[in-house]
């Protein structure tokens, strides 16, 4: 996958909203007004930014070199998944994760105004 391909999966999913809060080289994609990706458009190698439960994300790490620890991010929550190197439906289901853990974690008010 490419960043666009990203971008448009990231789109289907319902009430997703994009913006630029840290300048025009990090495009976020949010829940709720919660972010769940990232994507860093001046990036030397396209990847995207994730959330996704510690214990997981370890894991993911020791298997698949193209997922690290991400950059800029608290990284026991948020991972760096460097899209040349990992399968796009794998790609596509753990970007689907990040979007359930964040939502999962809006208070029952936000939900109710999405």
């Amino acid at each position: 996958m490419d960043i666009e391909e990203v971008r448009e999966y990231a789109l289907t999913m319902p009430r997703v909203t994009e913006d630029l809060p840290f300048g025009p080289d990090v495009l976020t994609f949010r829940i709720g007004e919660k972010i769940f990706m990232a994507i860093g458009l001046d990036s030397e190698e396209p990847k995207i930014t994730i959330k996704l439960e510690p214990d997981f994300a370890e894991e993911l790490r020791e298997h698949y070199d193209g997922v690290k620890p991400a950059f800029h991010w608290n990284k026991k929550h948020w991972s760096d998944i460097y899209l040349d190197h990992i399968d796009d439906e794998l790609v596509k289901e753990w970007i689907k994760r990040s979007y359930d853990l964040v939502y999962s974690k809006l208070s029952r008010k936000i939900k109710e105004t999405l």
